[in-house]
């Protein structure tokens, strides 16, 4: 029995149910087809590495899951409809589709190249554009209601430093989640954006989180206020939503964002008016700069991620 609410290790369960997941040959992708493979779940193991990919499989098999692998780069129709069909091959039904896959090519603005903001988009904006409708495409046929599982960023709710492309990608993808929840509500399709703060090879490029790429290559847990206060764990933290997201449990929840890491679980607020101003008869740009340094001055938002 788990310490917290009383409830089982296997309290959720996800018998009968198949799930592709995208990038799945390492990190938080890796982590969470573990998970879903342990809580019953028949899963695809995508990745454009095929040895991670069959090494993931290989892992769920031996511990008595059900898996296999779809190689492919996300990105193309191709590879999205590769996912769908090996699902369908392998385990007769798709009902999960997560949408994982993702790079990174960080620069500032004046240095990113367009050969990198074009890898970031492909991988990750049309990335989990392609696999979504390929599964939304079966989902309405199969008739039986889905999960859509997405997987956006701090980066892409409050901007990054160096992550032009990424964050906006990132941004992007809970666009769509808020906007796919409406047009897939009548065929009881979910869709839902994980919004993860954790660990990997990727993040760890990342130097402000140089530190605590460090302490975990030392095998050493990250300090409680890390792992509380900014919510900052490793890939396994983040493998509870996407199982709880798979589910029946979830069945109520579509088009948020829904953040996980470390200790902390979030709800991200949908972007909101701040405040307003009228004037009647319509704005010159001088009455405009009157009321955002008087009565708008507090309504204006900070930027960027808080680490620490």
């Amino acid at each position: 029995m788990s310490g917290q609410a009383g409830m089982s290790e296997d309290a959720i369960r996800l018998d009968g149910r198949a799930v592709v997941i995208t990038g799945a040959g390492q990190g938080i992708g890796r982590c969470a087809a573990l998970a879903l493979a342990k809580a019953g779940g028949s899963v695809v193991v995508n990745d454009i590495d095929a040895a991670a990919a069959e090494a993931v499989v290989a892992e769920i098999a031996a511990s008595g899951g059900r898996a296999v692998a779809a190689v492919a780069a996300i990105g193309t129709a191709e590879a999205a409809d590769l996912c769908v069909r090996t699902a369908l091959d392998a385990f007769g039904r798709l009902d999960v589709m997560a949408c994982n896959a993702g790079i990174l090519r960080d620069r500032v603005l004046w240095n990113t190249t367009d050969e990198d903001f074009d890898a970031v988009v492909a991988t990750h904006l049309r990335g989990t554009f392609t696999c979504a409708r390929a599964a939304a495409r079966h989902f309405r046929e199969q008739g039986e209601g889905g999960r859509l599982i997405l997987v956006s960023s701090m980066a892409g709710q409050r901007g990054n430093f160096g992550q032009t492309a990424y964050a906006a990608a990132k941004a992007g993808i809970a666009a769509f989640a808020r906007t796919w929840s409406m047009e897939l509500a009548r065929a009881n399709v979910t869709v839902n954006a994980i919004v993860p703060n954790a660990m990997t090879a990727m993040t760890a490029t990342v130097p402000m989180l140089a530190p605590f790429a460090e302490m975990m290559e030392r095998g050493e847990t990250l300090p409680d206020k890390v792992r509380r206060d900014f919510g900052l764990g490793g890939p396994e933290d983040v493998a509870a939503l996407f199982v709880y997201l798979a589910s029946a449990n979830s069945a109520g929840v579509t088009g948020q964002a829904i953040g996980l890491g470390g200790d902390r679980l979030s709800v991200w607020a949908h972007p909101v008016e701040a405040a307003h101003a009228f004037r009647p008869g319509g704005w010159s740009p001088e009455a405009i700069a009157a009321a955002i340094e008087t009565e708008l001055a507090g309504a204006r938002q900070g930027v960027g991620i808080d680490f620490m």
